[in-house]
Parts: C-alpha cells; sequence; structure tokens
C-alpha cells in the first residue's frame, strides 16, 4: 500500500546554527532567549542532553533531506514525505529576520522537491510576526516554488492566529486552495505557569496538544471559518483530542449565549480540519477520530525524525478498519489534499 507520510522535519544549517546560538545565549535579541529559556527542551534536541533516544543522531537527519533519508523511508515503507520546517520555525526572531529566513528555506527546500519530486513535497515557513509578509511569502511559495500549503508553529511569541491581523495569512491560503498546518510548540506563556513545576508535562506527553487544541478552538469561536469557509486546517496527533470532546463542545454551543459562530463547533472540524496520525498510534485514539470524523479527514504522519517510520507504518496495518479506508488514510486523502 502506498504511503504518503505529511508532518516529516527537515531545517537547514542556517536555521539549526540560529538555534544553536540561542541554545548557547548568544542571540541577540534578548526576549527570545528569554522566552526559550523557560522551556529549553524546545531546542534542546539539538544536544545530547534530551530525552530523545539516539538525541545525537536527530540533528544529521533533521539536515538530511537526500539519499539516506530516502533509504530509510523505503526500507521502513514510506513512499513520500511532505516536509516542513521543525519547530519552532522561524517563528522566534524578529519580523525581518524571520520572513528572509523563511524565503531562504523555501528555496532550498523547493530545490530538494525539484531534485526528488516523486518522494518529497513540502510545506512552506512563513513569519506571521509580518502577516503581509507571510502572505505574500506563501502564495511565492506556492505559484512559483510548488510548494503545498504552510506549516505554522501555534502561536508566534505568545500572540495566536485568531487575531484580525492575521486574517490576511488565512485570505491568501483560502484564495490559493491551499492547507495550513498548526503544529505544536511549548505553551505561550500565558498559558507556561501551570507547567513550570513539572517541565515534561510542557512536552508532547500534555503540553503540546493542549496548546495547539486551544488555538484550534480560538480559530472556530472567532468565526474565521465563517469568513472563509474554503480554509483547510491540519491538526496533528489525532486532532490533539478535539475528536474526543466534539460532543460537549456542540451541547456547549446550544446552551451558551453570546457565541457569534454560525455553526456548531463540531461542524467546524469536520468541514474545515483535517488530523494526521502524527506521534500517536493509539487504536482507541485512532477509532475516536474515525468514528467522528470519517476515513476522508485522517492522514498518514509519522513526524520524523522524533517518532518512528516503521512503528507508523506498522500501527496503520493494526487498525481494525477497511482497506478501502486505510488507502483514503494512507495516499488518497493527501493526494487529494495536496494535488499530489
Amino acid at each position: 500500500m502506498k504511503r504518503i507520510a505529511i508532518e516529516e522535519h527537515f531545517s537547514t544549517e542556517e536555521h539549526l546554527n540560529q538555534f544553536r546560538l540561542i541554545l548557547n545565549k548568544e542571540y541577540p535579541i534578548r526576549e527570545v532567549v528569554e522566552a526559550e529559556q523557560r522551556f529549553p527542551f524546545e531546542l534542546n534536541w539539538l544536544s545530547s542532553s534530551t530525552h530523545f533516544q539516539d538525541a545525537s543522531l536527530l540533528p544529521k537527519r533533521m539536515l538530511d533531506v537526500g539519499e539516506q533519508r530516502i533509504k530509510e523511508m523505503e526500507q521502513d515503507g514510506i513512499d513520500m514525505q511532505v516536509l516542513s520546517l521543525v519547530s519552532p520555525g522561524v517563528q522566534v526572531f524578529d519580523a525581518a529576520t524571520g520572513t528572509a529566513m523563511a524565503r531562504r528555506i523555501n528555496n532550498e527546500l523547493s530545490t530538494v522537491v525539484k531534485k526528488y519530486p516523486k518522494k518529497f513535497a513540502g510545506l512552506a515557513a512563513i513569519a506571521p510576526q509580518d502577516p503581509a509578509g507571510a502572505a505574500d511569502e506563501l502564495e511565492r511559495a506556492v505559484k512559483e516554488l510548488s510548494l503545498k500549503g504552510a506549516s505554522i508553529n501555534s502561536h508566534t511569541r505568545g500572540e495566536y492566529l485568531d487575531d484580525r491581523k492575521y486574517r490576511v495569512i488565512f485570505e491568501r491560503a483560502e484564495r490559493l486552495g491551499v492547507p495550513i498546518y498548526i503544529h505544536p510548540r511549548a505553551p505561550s506563556q500565558d498559558m507556561a505557569k501551570p507547567y513550570l513545576t513539572y517541565p515534561v508535562l510542557a512536552t508532547a506527553m500534555s503540553g503540546f496538544g493542549a496548546e495547539v487544541s486551544i488555538h484550534a478552538l480560538r480559530l472556530i469561536v472567532s468565526g474565521l471559518f465563517d469568513e472563509y469557509p474554503g480554509l483547510k486546517i491540519i491538526l496533528g496527533h489525532l486532532g490533539e483530542a478535539l475528536p474526543f470532546w466534539l460532543w460537549r463542545l456542540d451541547d456547549r454551543w446550544l446552551k451558551m449565549k453570546g457565541m457569534n459562530m454560525k455553526k456548531r463547533p463540531s461542524q467546524y472540524i469536520k468541514e474545515n480540519f483535517f488530523v494526521t496520525i502524527s506521534g500517536n498510534f493509539s487504536v482507541p485514539a485512532f477509532l475516536c477520530s474515525y468514528l467522528e470524523l470519517g476515513a476522508e479527514k485522517i492522514l498518514f504522519a509519522v513526524d520524523y525524525p522524533f517518532e518512528s517510520n516503521k512503528e507508523a507504518v506498522e500501527f496503520m496495518e493494526t487498525v481494525p478498519v477497511s482497506d478501502s479506508d486505510k488507502e483514503k488514510v494512507c495516499h488518497s486523502n493527501a493526494e487529494k489534499l495536496f494535488d499530489l
């Protein structure tokens, strides 16, 4: 069975070097360094002192977008990866630096995709710090570089995308007909305090999912999808627990006043969102998303190199759904969504 994995990460030498400066407290923007010191694990996969297995290999694997990565993909049964810049992307930098770096990174990504068109597609990096510039870079990446959408690593220096100044990004994505992947990162400063006593909880263990799920709900409650009904958003990790909460979200919407939304929350999630299996290889969790959203809204993903290609492939072989639905999840949904 063909498999297209759509949350697979890479970086560039320039990008990693900038983060090494942050880790070494050499980056010139003080507030950026202070933000990263709250949860240093967000970047500490760059060093050996990290919770990831084989940590010393992560930077090498992140930079490898060539033959060695392809060899590993083929060994594990993955036909194509949709590449996106590793979190936190360019979003911790000032607007001018982030915008310029995103442009260079997208140029490099496009070169890789053109070299290996059957193995790689790409999602653009953009810098929401400059909303109009981010929208323009998204359009350039799609029209000139043949990238397939954008990845945004949740909040940008504590700000969320429901703020109206970011509408220009969503308007452009809808007009271009491309999705935006909202990828997790550590909780924002306003959300961080309950995690500081036990920082491990702020990781993928809990904080990442909590951070992105509230971000997605802010987008829904803000009226974004009434304004841009054709907009498509992707969430990883089987929807960051939102499929589990659909009944209760709707129940509160029906009983509470003052929510400026034309539809039930579940309708927006079912119509405007896709979820991936990245890093959540649980049959019960998969079945919750499958029963609530349908096979047409689930996409195969690994979260490489932080998760195992082999484990993701083996997991999909175990889920108790029909072969035709597995085909949708493993490749045909992605082919339609990204026009592959």
